[in-house]
């Protein structure tokens, strides 16, 4: 399981709680392809919308991810990194478009979309806990003096005492 940057991990479950909120409960497909299809076509004419959530948002289900391992890795660094259009495609033209289009006017935002909808769309891939081993020692504190102190057929008893200590 590989450790993402925690504003990758934040953009990822925001695009989850926007893809519900617009589909609804019951979900409603219908208005889901025309919330879509209308933001797409604001970036295809290159509105300058800056915000990452609502282009992963249009893009997340036309795009292919030909080359995970790379935007996997590339989820690493959320300011800066490489750029990340070749690793992916559209299936539809205007989604090619719009994305195309942002990239050329806002390239760290389509990189930052790009990854956001990879890191959703591939869930298990990733973490935004650090499980490696220096983390978790430092979680510890890294001292083991409590276990030290207790040795093999030391009386423990007195750790479950709720009276402290007195025994009928």
């Amino acid at each position: 399981m590989k450790k993402i940057h925690p504003e990758f991990a934040y953009q990822s479950r925001e695009l989850a709680i926007q893809i519900e909120d617009t589909l609804g409960d019951p979900p409603d497909r219908k208005n889901y392809a025309r919330v879509i299809k209308s933001l797409i076509e604001e970036f295809a004419r290159g509105s300058e919308i800056d915000d990452i959530n609502l282009l992963s948002f249009a893009l997340v289900d036309h795009l292919k991810f030909d080359d995970p391992a790379g935007l996997l890795t590339q989820s690493d660094h959320y300011d800066k990194g490489e750029a990340v259009l070749g690793m992916v495609s559209c299936r539809d033209e205007t989604a090619a478009q719009a994305l195309h289009k942002v990239s050329q006017n806002n390239p760290q935002l389509a990189r930052r979309a790009i990854i956001t909808a990879f890191l959703f769309k591939h869930p298990k891939h990733w973490s935004d806990e650090d499980h490696t081993l220096e983390s978790l020692q430092k979680s510890e504190g890294g001292d083991d003096e409590d276990e030290d102190q207790l040795t093999q057929g030391h009386d423990i008893e007195h750790l479950f005492d709720s009276d402290g200590g007195e025994h009928a």
